[in-house]
């Protein structure tokens, strides 16, 4: 990964994690294990899921330039 994506992930990530931190009960921030099952919920409901898409889109389009 290039210096560049690397400082726009991380500002990405952090942006996200505000969101996600707004979003996020009161009371599943109270101990380390509340909050690890928070961020855990939250990344496979709705993090994984559009990575994955977009992966998926990104492989499809790839084979379809190699099928041509």
């Amino acid at each position: 990964m290039t210096p560049e994506d690397s400082q726009r992930l991380e500002a990405c990530l952090l942006e996200a994690a505000e969101i996600l931190y707004r979003n996020t009960k009161a009371e599943e921030l109270r101990s380390f294990e509340s909050l690890e099952k928070a961020v855990r919920t939250k990344v496979l409901e709705q993090v994984s899921p559009k990575i994955a898409f977009f992966l998926l889109n990104k492989l499809q389009a790839q084979k379809k330039v190699e099928q041509e």
